[in-house]
């Protein structure tokens, strides 16, 4: 998550691993992520270019988060997620291009700091 400067840059793979891990430990929270849900949300990580690297190891962990591989483009793939699932779907971006197409296709869409505080929330 190329918002918060801790190297990702460098590793996009690691980057993605902690990620996973933290998404993780948030989802075993159980927490609803608002008023109106009765239900924990499914977790869905997209990995695209070099943090895919990462997939094998972030599947090994297993866990509660959906790993998707990105074919192509990343943006392209949670398009398609967002107009296959059902429900409530929610997209954490900062890129107003995708924030826009995410709503076109029926999502809610938050910024990086929301999905920030959310993961440091005890």
């Amino acid at each position: 998550m190329g918002s918060r400067p801790d190297g990702w840059w460098k590793d996009r793979a690691g980057a993605a691993v902690r990620l996973h891990a933290e998404l993780t430990a948030l989802a075993a929270k159980g927490t609803a992520l608002g008023p109106d849900e009765a239900e924990p949300p499914e977790f869905v990580m997209v990995l695209e270019g070099a943090a895919k690297a990462a997939a094998a190891r972030i599947e090994a962990a297993g866990g509660p988060v959906r790993v998707v591989r990105a074919d192509g483009s990343g943006d392209d793939a949670i398009v398609d997620l967002v107009r296959e699932l059902s429900g409530r779907r929610v997209v954490v971006t900062a890129d107003r291009e995708l924030r826009r197409r995410c709503v076109a296709a029926g999502a809610t869409v938050f910024g990086p700091s929301w999905l920030l505080d959310l993961l440091r929330s005890p």
